[in-house]
This record gives structure tokens, C-alpha cells and sequence, in this order.
């Protein structure tokens, strides 16, 4: 597949002026009594004991097949770096809008790097989405001309820096203990998912901006519905303000409670798609804060991490999948033709994105060569 098609002259942001970066901090928890999800957490610094990634394999288990998300702790990412990048974060969407259209989503290709735009409209209820967001790819060569915006560009050793460390310190090991608890070479996954090779990996900064209780009201009555995520894994960054919630294995929604110092981690729709359902894409979705938290602003920082682009969508070749019955015949041909997993990844961005207004999929299916996931989950 080819490279982003980008505008050249998207780089003379590098001789931009310093934006100066306002330090940010979490807000108070709620008060409120929520009904929070129990949630495993595996603890990263054990993962090089002896025997650690085993054990660590082991207690990921249930969370991975059974639940879909789970939080990981002592990664060895400092939090007063996790802090920065929020404030990075948090000050580019203080910018004018000017400055942010400067590079946008171009989601009629399926492209998910740049800025996104609370701009489209909830049906017809008069209220708009209250998300932006800007996504920001890794550095390797493939990616050199991707625009930046001036924020990104002062700030992008930093942010080169973290965004590498988030996948080696936390994706990349929680792929190793997936492939240990599919029987694989430890690898495996890592390499379907390599960093240095072209894939739609990105970092995001989000906002989810205040609304009123009323619009609040407007657009959950339009649609309260849950989604999995497009790639293969996600990671959530703690902060305070409450509102995403899980669906459980036994149907009811609860929220997840923030972890001081921790990643809430979740398995998203590719994953599902190289196991054959084994691993589990996790349904959730984002509701109206809690009173206490309603005229905060909920600020996101979140890593994304997509199959490579030579990594083709089918079943892996697991001996403990063999053995459930998970592999098809027809994933034993490795000469059938499959989607890619960024083929696949920007179908889905395209579908769901490229568009004004925000429909209802009640009822409905995203189908890409073969590849099916649910458009909406009551």
C-alpha cells in the first residue's frame, strides 16, 4: 500500500514560532458512587523475572478472552512524562482553529493521522459531537513528510521519544504475553505489529469538550450505544473525569475507575480477527460524566497500535487455536488473497468517519473482504 499522499509545503511548520506549553494536572475523582468494572492488573516490572512473563501470561488470560480490557502498572513510564504530554495535549486544543485545521484527518482515504474536528452533527437532534482529537504518527522513514502541526513540531523529540517507549515498554510486551498465551513463538505478534515498519500506529491527544446537561440528554437519546476499536490494541493514559464505560461478559454496562499511575489497556477488532474471535474486542463507549465532573472538560492520552501493513488478516497459525477448532481451512492457504491490517483499519476510519452527520447503526454490519464487526452494541 502506498504511503500517505501529503502536502509539501505542510512542512514549513518547522520554522514555526515556540508554543508555549501550560503545565497540566489531573482533576479531583468523583465522589460519586459508580459502579466500577472489576478489572485485572498485570504488573509490567515482573514481566523480565524468571518466569515472570509466564505468570503475567497467565493472570492476562481471562482479561484478553474473556473481559477485553485490563490495566497495567509500573511501566516504567514516568507519570511526570505522562503529564507532559497531557499538557501538550491540552494546549493544542487551546489553539485557534485555524492553527489546528492546519492538518486534518483526511478520512475520504481512511487516514487517521492529523486533526479531527467536533464537527458532525448527532442525527437530527441539533447537537454536535463534542470530540477532537489530533493523532500523531511514530517516526520511521515511511512517515518522514507527514504535516505537523506547530505544537508537534517544537515538542517532537518528546514526543518521538514517548511515543516509541509506549510501544516498547507496554504494546510490545503485552504482545509477547499474548503470543505466550497463544503457544506462538514470543515474538510473533510484536513482529505482526513491528514499529519500525509502515503501519497507522499513533498517538492521541482528545477532548472530550463540556456540554450541557441537556445536550448531553439530546445526543444519548439519539444513540447510547457501545463500539470496538479498529486496530488491535489500546491504551488509555489515567485521568480523572469518569464516563467510559465497558459492556461485561454478562451483559451489563460499568465504568472503568482511573489507576493512579496505570494504562487501561483494551483488545480491539483486528486482534479479533487474527485469533478468530479468541481475543476479545472489547464493547464500550463514552457517556455523561458524573455531576460532579460535568463542566470539566475530559482530556484523553491515548496510544493506538495497528497490524503493519504487510500483515495479513487471518488466523494465526496457534497450536492452542488448533486445538479449539479456531483455525479454518481456508487460513491454512496462506496463498488466498486476505486484506492487510491497514487495508482493513482504513475501511473501517472511512466508513465510520467520512461523513457529517452521525447516524444511527442500530442493527447494522461493517463488512471489508470478508472482515465483519458489529457498527452497534445496545
Amino acid at each position: 500500500m502506498a504511503p500517505i499522499a501529503l502536502d509539501e509545503t505542510s512542512q514549513s511548520q518547522t520554522t514555526s514560532p515556540q508554543v508555549l506549553v501550560k503545565p497540566w494536572s489531573r482533576p479531583q475523582e468523583t465522589k460519586e458512587p459508580l459502579d466500577w468494572a472489576p478489572l485485572a492488573t498485570i504488573d509490567l516490572s515482573r514481566f523480565d523475572e524468571p518466569g515472570g512473563k509466564q505468570e503475567l501470561a497467565a493472570q492476562l488470560y481471562d482479561a484478553v478472552t474473556r473481559v477485553g480490557f485490563w490495566v497495567v502498572t509500573n511501566t516504567g513510564i514516568d507519570d511526570e512524562r505522562v503529564l507532559r504530554q497531557f499538557s501538550i495535549g491540552n494546549t493544542f486544543f487551546k489553539e485557534p482553529l485555524e492553527e489546528k485545521r492546519f492538518f486534518k484527518c483526511n478520512f475520504a482515504e481512511g487516514e487517521y493521522f492529523g486533526y479531527r474536528e467536533n464537527e458532525r452533527w448527532i442525527g437530527d437532534t441539533g447537537v454536535k459531537e463534542n470530540i477532537e482529537m489530533l493523532n500523531i504518527h511514530k517516526d520511521i522513514p515511511a512517515h518522514a513528510n507527514v504535516p505537523k502541526h506547530k505544537i508537534v513540531q517544537n515538542n517532537w523529540d518528546e514526543i518521538r521519544a514517548f511515543h516509541r517507549d509506549v510501544f516498547e515498554k507496554v504494546a510490545r510486551k503485552l504482545f509477547v504475553l499474548m503470543s505466550i498465551i497463544l503457544e506462538l513463538p514470543e515474538d510473533y505478534l510484536t513482529n505482526a505489529h513491528a514499529y519500525d515498519e509502515l503501519s497507522d500506529d499513533h498517538l492521541r491527544y482528545m477532548i472530550y469538550n463540556v456540554r450541557t446537561q441537556e445536550e448531553w440528554d439530546k445526543a444519548q437519546a439519539y444513540s447510547k450505544g457501545g463500539h470496538t476499536d479498529f486496530g488491535s490494541l489500546t491504551l488509555l493514559f489515567s485521568q480523572h473525569v469518569a464516563g467510559l464505560q465497558i459492556r461485561t461478559p454478562e451483559g451489563e454496562w460499568k465504568y472503568v475507575k482511573p489507576v493512579e499511575g496505570g494504562i487501561t489497556c483494551n483488545a480491539a477488532d483486528t486482534l479479533t480477527f487474527l485469533t478468530n474471535g479468541f481475543i476479545k474486542s472489547t464493547i464500550h463507549r463514552v457517556v455523561t460524566p458524573p455531576k460532579d465532573q460535568l463542566n470539566i472538560n475530559r482530556l484523553g492520552l491515548l496510544y493506538f497500535s495497528r497490524p503493519g501493513d504487510s500483515t495479513p488478516m487471518r488466523t494465526v497459525p496457534s497450536p492452542l487455536l488448533d486445538r479449539l477448532g479456531l483455525i479454518k481451512e481456508e487460513d491454512k492457504d496462506l496463498t488466498r488473497p486476505v486484506p492487510t491490517g491497514t487495508e482493513y483499519v482504513r475501511a473501517r476510519v472511512k466508513d465510520v468517519h467520512h461523513k457529517t452527520v452521525l447516524d444511527k447503526r442500530a442493527g447494522t454490519q461493517f463488512e471489508f473482504k470478508g472482515l465483519k464487526v458489529e457498527n452497534h452494541y445496545e
